[in-house]
């Protein structure tokens, strides 16, 4: 059941710090980020995050809007995560869920 609650804590997790690493990079590199190898990598994980959300969302919106909304996206289902694991914690008791 643990195994269960983490696993869109850490589906989560691994997509908000390829974010988080490809900002940074994007802000190191500069415009010539599109041709850097660890650039395009982490937008190959964020790649299925951001086409959900370019489905769901209206033609209309902005790129911008669109990443803004993944990234909500992202964190709420992090917070659920980490609801869902607290949850399972404290109903099998702590020790279980060293």
């Amino acid at each position: 059941m643990l195994t269960l609650a983490l696993l869109p804590k850490l589906l989560a997790e691994i997509a908000l710090l390829a974010w988080a690493g490809q900002a940074l990079l994007g802000a190191l590199i500069g415009a010539r980020r599109e041709h850097n190898g660890a650039w395009r990598l982490l937008g190959w994980v964020l790649q299925p995050w951001l086409a959900g959300v370019r489905r769901l969302a209206p033609r209309a919106w902005p790129e911008r809007r669109v990443r803004a909304l993944a990234l909500a996206l992202l964190l709420a289902l992090w917070l659920l995560g980490s609801a869902l694991k607290l949850w399972v914690c404290l109903g099998q008791g702590l020790a279980g869920c060293r």
